[in-house]
């Protein structure tokens, strides 16, 4: 089993890496494989909406160079997904908001029914908004949010302040672990042939507009 790690921040090992890290490390103890990915530091490119991955059914978006694909491309062998970013005017990061827009539109079926979860970091406030916004990701999605003790975030203006950050750096280790559960009982569910629902087959779409 293993679980991706997205690192939203614009820096590779700063405050939402130091988050990332002690999830990382609470999984390779329970026994669970873990890669931390970094948007890094190119511009990505927001959707337009053109539609191509929904008309070629590719799970894939039609846009290339930057980490979109290659993160779905790590969601075919991973059974989880967690996403990190700093606060950035109360919602997360652009960088990763562009990636998550493109990512899920195109290859959301590659994730359905596999555990997500969000953390984010900041210097104060603004936090739970961007919560709301990460986990929004993987509710349309049909993935499992996975829970911790408390609002999943850090704080400090510094990797050396998030590590003073007690009661943080134990809800990151507190959602590891509960990651780490249920991906342990979805694959002795999966042993037994429970498994997700299927969706109906004919999805309704609803418009206000008459």
């Amino acid at each position: 089993m293993k679980v991706l790690l997205i690192n939203g921040s614009p820096h590779e090992h700063g405050c939402t890496y130091t988050a990332l890290k002690e999830i990382a490390d609470t999984l390779a103890a329970e026994g669970i494989e873990s890669e931390i990915m970094h948007v890094g530091l190119e511009p990505i490119r927001g959707c337009t909406g053109c539609g191509t991955c929904i008309r070629q059914k590719t799970g894939r978006c039609v846009f290339g160079g930057d980490p979109v694909n290659a993160a779905l491309e790590k969601m075919q062998e991973c059974d989880g997904l967690i996403v990190g970013s700093p606060v950035h005017y109360a919602s997360a990061g652009g960088a990763v908001t562009a990636m998550l827009d493109r990512m899920f539109y195109a290859g959301s079926a590659s994730m359905r029914g596999k555990p997500g979860a969000a953390v984010c970091s900041a210097r104060r406030a603004g936090t739970t908004a961007t919560l709301d916004q990460l986990n929004k990701y993987f509710i349309i999605s049909g993935m499992p949010l996975v829970p911790s003790q408390y609002w999943p975030m850090v704080h400090g203006s510094t990797p050396e302040q998030v590590a003073q950050d007690e009661e943080g750096l134990q809800i990151m280790r507190m959602l590891g672990r509960n990651m780490a559960w249920m991906l342990k009982s979805f694959a002795l569910a999966a042993e037994q042939g429970i498994l997700p629902p299927e969706r109906e087959a004919k999805r309704k779409w609803t418009n206000f507009i008459r």
